[in-house]
């Protein structure tokens, strides 16, 4: 029998703080040396607002609130093999200093302005930049 292969659901975070967006340069990862979203994979039974405190805390080991819903990009990934779709929440920073968390994952954390970023970029936020979408307005 057959599996068939279906899509994957990312959550990619945008922590909003003095309009900026806290971003991680990836490491040994799928897009190795790209600057993305904390974020991850949506578990079993899990909201995106969920996820995004989840996995913000894990990452950065910070607290995020007031989440809300952004947009969504569909993110195939053709040399690795992989397609995801990525639900994108928007969140206000709380407390706490971004700290890599997960040193083999990522390399480091900063603040990027919306109409500054780094390059290169996540493939869900290279995606996301197609559209009209703005996290920070």
């Amino acid at each position: 029998m057959n599996e068939t292969k279906r899509p994957t659901i990312g959550v990619g975070v945008f922590v909003i703080k003095d309009h900026k967006i806290l971003m991680g340069k990836r490491k040994n990862a799928l897009g190795d040396g790209s600057w993305a979203l904390p974020g991850g994979h949506l578990e079993w039974n899990e909201t995106p607002e969920q996820c995004a405190q989840r996995e913000v805390m894990e990452e950065a080991g910070i607290t995020i609130k007031n989440m809300r819903k952004g947009t969504f990009t569909n993110d195939v990934f053709e040399q690795a093999g992989k397609h995801y779709v990525t639900l994108f929440i928007i969140a206000d920073y709380t407390s706490g200093i971004p700290t890599v968390c997960e040193p083999d994952k990522c390399e480091q954390w900063e603040w990027f302005s919306w109409h500054e970023l780094p390059q290169p970029l996540f493939l869900p936020l290279q995606n996301l930049l197609k559209t009209d979408f703005n996290p920070v307005r």
